[in-house]
């Protein structure tokens, strides 16, 4: 369309300054224009807003059957009589089949070449996969728009969400399950991609952490959990998280360097007995995260964590030599509990005491840490399982001496992960996941937090489809 007018709308005009109405400003030839697209009576009553509304709707729906006649028009791809079927044998030639397709256009009649096999009796369709449309009726650029709002929001808001921003009309269970499909795609890739990356910085630092999820009643049975009775509301999510801080605070302590966060997580057990043949599910995440980050060829490998008995038994394992570091903030939380336990909540003397056990963990006096907890250990259990933590982490509390070698002492990054990567979309009101669906959406959520979203769209569209089931 040739442009709108040789005004912008809302221009001011005249010795006045009065601003002139649309049909004034407009020339008559572009105006003619319109009107042949909406109809002269539509174009006289609707406003700016509308007008660019029916115009955008009129645009998208010429594209669409200028792009549906330029799909049908190549009929190459039924140009064999046969085709090599998965199973070994021979598929035939079986006419051309239509495919209503759901592209940022419109919808589209889509008729390509269809193949069936007689041993296996399944047909396929060549030129979807071509196009990257075995995963079903969406296009990659809808799909991919899917996976965006799927990523950021609920079903339901993304559902609305491409319908009145893109015109894309997908009710939420359709939403759900492309997004869903998409992340399992992206947790495969996430499997057999990887490419090992030289470490952008002489030291790198890796995170590993738990957070529990809401689950449905059929993924929690038989599970123990936090309960009154004993019983599970969540199953827990687990995640590593690699990043740089070669930048330095006003104070000199590091800081995160931006754009240098990568995300991986998922439901899966961390657990590797001695006669296992392999590592458990999610050490081999944070091993393939390591070296797809070059962590593991870092000149300095620092390891955060919480301080539980499951991250240092997979740092142990993994990478051997590495400085391990129970994250200052936490460390400072347990204290606290034991303060109000003691002396109640909200009181002075828990204030009191629990500022000088901080104090004693800042400036490295362990030991008076240690006594102060013997003396209430024997009569307070946060006090006793206090005492325990500390004992068996000390070697990782070493605060004064790792400030002065210039490293990160908090996990705010990995914190910060738990919330972002999980907690914002799959820990809201109402939700509650099964083990797939949450890892799928993960999967989604952690890939774009990393910056691998738009990888993941550049490879061919048969890995990506890799999951699809053929046409019969």
């Amino acid at each position: 369309m040739r442009e709108l007018g040789r005004r912008r709308i809302g221009a001011r005009d005249g010795p006045g300054g009065r601003k002139k109405g649309l049909q004034t400003i407009l020339t008559a030839e572009v105006a003619a224009e319109i009107e042949e697209l909406i109809g002269p009576e539509a174009s006289g009553a609707l406003d700016f807003e509308a007008l660019e509304t029916a115009l955008r709707q009129q645009a998208l729906e010429l594209a669409a059957r200028a792009v549906e006649r330029w799909l049908n028009a190549d009929t190459s791809d039924g140009a064999h009589p046969t085709l090599p079927c998965p199973c070994g044998e021979q598929a035939r030639y079986a006419g051309r089949r239509p495919k209503w397709l759901q592209c940022v256009l419109g919808t589209l009649r889509f008729e390509r070449a269809y193949y069936h096999c007689a041993r296996c009796q399944t047909g396929f369709c060549p030129r979807d996969r071509e196009l990257g449309l075995e995963a079903g009726s969406l296009s990659p650029a809808v799909r991919r728009m899917v996976g965006t709002v799927g990523a950021l929001v609920s079903f339901q808001e993304g559902s609305e969400l491409l319908d009145e921003l893109a015109g894309v009309a997908l009710d939420a269970k359709q939403v759900e399950r492309t997004a869903e499909r998409l992340g399992r795609e992206i947790a495969q890739a996430e499997q057999q991609n990887v490419t090992a990356e030289p470490p952008p910085a002489p030291t790198m630092y890796l995170g590993l952490d738990g957070t529990g999820v809401p689950m449905r009643a059929s993924e929690l049975a038989g599970r123990q959990g936090k309960q009154p009775d004993g019983s599970a509301k969540t199953r827990e999510v687990k995640l590593v998280t690699v990043w740089t801080a070669e930048l330095r605070d006003d104070n000199g302590a590091p800081v995160r360097d931006p754009g240098s966060v990568s995300y991986s997580a998922a439901i899966e057990s961390a657990a590797t007995h001695d006669t296992d043949q392999q590592l458990a599910p999610f050490a081999q995440r944070v091993e393939r995260e390591a070296r797809r980050r070059g962590f593991d060829h870092a000149r300095r490998r620092v390891v955060l964590g919480d301080g539980a008995p499951w991250i240092w038994n997979l740092v142990d394992e993994l990478f051997p030599g590495a400085i391990q570091i129970v994250d200052l903030y936490h460390a400072k939380g347990r204290l606290w509990d034991v303060a109000k336990a003691i002396y109640g909540a909200g009181t002075d003397l828990a204030e009191q005491w629990a500022k000088q056990r901080r104090d004693e963990l800042d400036t490295g006096e362990i030991d008076a840490l240690l006594k102060a907890l013997q003396l209430h250990a024997p009569s307070n259990e946060e006090a006793r399982k206090c005492l325990d933590y500390v004992t068996r982490n000390r070697q990782r509390m070493r605060y004064p001496e790792l400030r002065a070698q210039g490293l990160c002492i908090a996990s705010g990054v990995v914190e910060a992960g738990c919330k972002v990567a999980i907690g914002t979309r799959l820990k809201r009101a109402g939700m509650h996941w099964t083990v797939a669906g949450a890892n799928a959406i993960i999967a989604l959520r952690c890939s774009r937090l990393s910056g691998r979203f738009d990888d993941f769209w550049q490879r061919p569209p048969t890995t990506q489809n890799s999951t699809a089931t053929p046409s019969r």
